[in-house]
């Protein structure tokens, strides 16, 4: 069984315990989060009406830095450069649970009382 989620505008495809590195979220170590799930596939492949039902749960292991990025621009012939850099603000995460709710136990119900009624 495996979903893809998408978070900071990217996919990725994740399976239950994978762990992962996305853009930075404002959630603190050990919260356990949502994930929107684009795609899912058990038995078979789940894609849009059905998503609803999908659940991607996932836990903050930590908040990382990524490697550091360097930009050097300069204009030929003149005296011009600049080095630039960056380091990406990151949050690894683990997936703690994937699953697929069925209908709602009060809907249910009723339609076992419309059911039996006729």
């Amino acid at each position: 069984m495996y979903a893809v989620v998408e978070t900071g505008g990217k996919q990725y495809k994740v399976e239950k315990g994978t762990t992962l590195l996305v853009d930075r979220l404002k959630a603190d170590e050990g919260d356990k989060i949502p994930l929107r799930a684009v795609a899912f596939r058990d038995k078979e492949m789940v894609l849009g009406q059905g998503l609803e039902k999908v659940v991607v749960e996932a836990k903050v292991v930590g908040h990382e830095r990524g490697e550091k990025i360097r930009v050097f621009k300069y204009r030929a012939k003149k005296t011009y450069r600049k080095r630039m850099g960056h380091r990406s603000e990151l949050t690894r995460l683990e997936i703690a649970d994937i699953k697929m709710l069925s209908r709602k136990p009060a809907a249910a119900a009723k339609e076992k009382e419309a059911s039996d009624g006729s």
